[in-house]
């Protein structure tokens, strides 16, 4: 049997551009959800969520539209910039981030609601600027929500099939990831490729989810 690497190199390549992009803007924007009083707070809380309860083909669907050159957005992409992210690995990133973000901001955000309000008041009484109080004080103390928001981000993209499908399609080195080459070994009734390809993502993700409950367990102590 000859196995084809590149799937799931591609795979962890995305999974891990995806995880550093959600890094630095899910965290900002899970402490400004966690701290903001503006009315339309549970609307935003809502359209974040979306990705959880819609069907992936559905977001895959409208934003392969969104990212068309016939439609306003990806012409505007194309007119202006020169990017077209349907059917590409950029496309594939940006759609990564915009599925797996609410995996990422609840438990962050939750951490940051769950902190003592003392910790800011002592921070800005000795002096902090904002940006140290939320670098040096509230980051610190939600480490392990922060692991499990990065690690799950990081497994539910490795684990995308529907909008990676509907975004990406099927080119070999340039969208062709994991879970694609499941589905076609399986289609092509290569059960054995399908099984490599299968095997090692469910270590993989068992690893990783087994390494989330043992730090949260170790926080808890």
């Amino acid at each position: 049997m000859i196995i084809d690497w590149q799937p799931l190199i591609l795979t962890f390549k995305l999974a891990a551009v995806t995880t550093a992009i959600l890094l630095c803007i899910g965290v900002p924007f899970a402490w400004w959800l966690a701290n903001t009083r503006i009315r339309l707070k549970p609307a935003v809380e809502a359209l974040v969520s979306m990705p959880l309860v819609l069907p992936p083909s559905v977001l895959g669907f409208y934003l392969l539209l969104a990212f068309s050159p016939e439609y306003w957005f990806g012409a505007w992409l194309d007119r202006e910039a020169g990017i077209r992210l349907a059917f590409s690995f950029e496309g594939l990133v940006v759609a990564s981030v915009i599925f797996s973000f609410p995996f990422l901001v609840h438990p962050v955000q939750a951490a940051f609601q769950n902190l003592p309000r003392s910790l800011t008041d002592a921070a800005r009484v000795l002096g902090k600027s904002s940006l140290q109080t939320f670098m040096h004080v509230l980051l610190p103390n939600i480490k392990p929500a922060l692991m499990s928001g990065t690690v799950l981000g990081f497994a539910h993209t490795v684990g995308e099939f529907g909008v990676v499908l509907m975004i990406g399609g099927n080119l070999p080195n340039e969208t062709r990831v994991a879970s694609i080459a499941i589905y076609d070994e399986a289609e092509a009734l290569n059960y054995a490729a399908a099984n490599f390809y299968a095997g090692v993502l469910f270590f993989l993700s068992f690893i990783i989810l087994l390494a989330v409950y043992m730090i949260n367990r170790r926080a808890q102590k």
